[in-house]
C-alpha cells in the first residue's frame, strides 16, 4: 500500500487526523480507502465534504464523540490541500550536490514544527537536513503516511531516509535499530525533555561543533580520520542507539 498514497496525500491525511484531535491516521486512512479506494490520491482527496467527513468517521465508529462541525471543515481544508504552508510546517530550503563542502545529511524524527519530539516507529514525519561545520540547512520534510502502510514498516521508514547519515529520535526499538544501521543510517536517541527532545536545531548544532574534531563513529560516517571525543561529550551523554 506504500505506493499506493503519494507524499503529498500521505502529509493532507496525517494534519487531517491531527486537526481531528489526535485521531489515529490508519483509522483515518482506513475510512478513506474504503469511501475512495486505492490509490488515495491529492485529486481524490480534494472531492471529499465536510458532509462526506463527518458519515465516515461517525459510519464506522472512527471516533468516539461528534467532531465539531469546525474542526470538520478545517480537517476537509487540509485534505484539499489549503492552509498546509502555514500548518506547522517549516519551510524547505533549495539544496543541490555541492552546495555544503563537508556537510552530512541528518534526519530527525518530527511530530510538530521543527521538534525533535517523535519516535522513530510513530513519528509523522522526518525532518531532513544538511548539516556542515557552519551551516543548518532543512531541504525536506518527509511524513511517514505511506511507510506505514508497507509490509515491514520500520523497513520502509529506514528507506525513506535512505539518503541520511545519521537520524535522532526520541526513542527507537531494538529490531528497528537494527534494520535502521543495515539501511547504512547511524541512530541516536536524545534525552526526553517532557513531551519532546526540544528543538531539532539545538541537537544539530551540537552536532556541527563535532565536525570540527570528529569522535570515532562520526568520522567513519565522515570518512575522516577521528579527533577528540570532546566536543562530541554533551550529545552523547543523552545516550546512542
Amino acid at each position: 500500500m506504500a505506493q499506493s498514497i503519494s507524499r503529498e496525500a500521505a502529509l493532507r491525511v496525517a494534519l487531517a487526523a491531527r486537526e481531528l484531535g489526535s485521531l489515529p491516521i490508519r483509522k483515518l486512512v482506513s475510512a478513506l480507502v474504503e469511501r475512495l479506494e486505492l490509490p488515495l490520491t491529492e485529486a481524490k482527496l480534494a472531492t471529499v465534504t465536510v458532509a462526506d467527513l463527518q458519515l465516515l468517521l461517525q459510519g464506522d465508529d472512527v471516533v468516539e464523540s461528534e467532531v465539531p462541525r469546525e474542526q470538520l471543515k478545517q480537517a476537509v481544508r487540509l485534505l484539499w490541500g489549503e492552509g498546509i504552508a502555514n500548518h506547522d510546517l517549516p519551510p524547505v530550503a533549495h539544496y543541490a550536490d555541492g552546495d555544503m563542502p563537508g556537510s552530512i545529511r541528518v534526519a530527525c524524527a518530527s511530530n510538530r514544527e521543527q521538534l525533535l519530539d517523535g519516535h522513530f516507529g510513530s513519528c509523522e514525519r522526518f525532518l531532513v537536513y544538511q548539516v556542515s561545520p557552519v551551516e543548518v540547512r532543512l531541504i525536506d520534510v518527509r511524513p511517514t503516511l505511506a511507510a506505514d502502510h508497507a509490509e515491514d514498516r520500520n523497513v520502509a521508514r529506514a528507506a525513506l531516509i535512505h539518503d541520511c547519515q545519521i537520524v535522532y529520535v526520541q526513542s527507537i526499538g531494538g529490531p528497528a535499530t537494527a534494520k535502521v544501521v543495515r539501511a547504512g543510517i547511524h541512530p541516536v536517541k536524545v534525552a526526553n525533555r517532557g513531551d519532546s527532545g526540544g528543538e531539532a536545531l539545538q541537537a544539530l548544532a551540537q552536532l556541527q561543533q563535532a565536525l570540527h574534531h570528529p569522535p570515532p563513529w562520526l568520522a567513519r560516517i565522515m570518512g575522516v580520520e577521528a579527533g577528540s571525543l570532546a566536543p562530541f561529550a554533551a550529545a552523547l551523554a543523552a545516550g546512542e542507539a
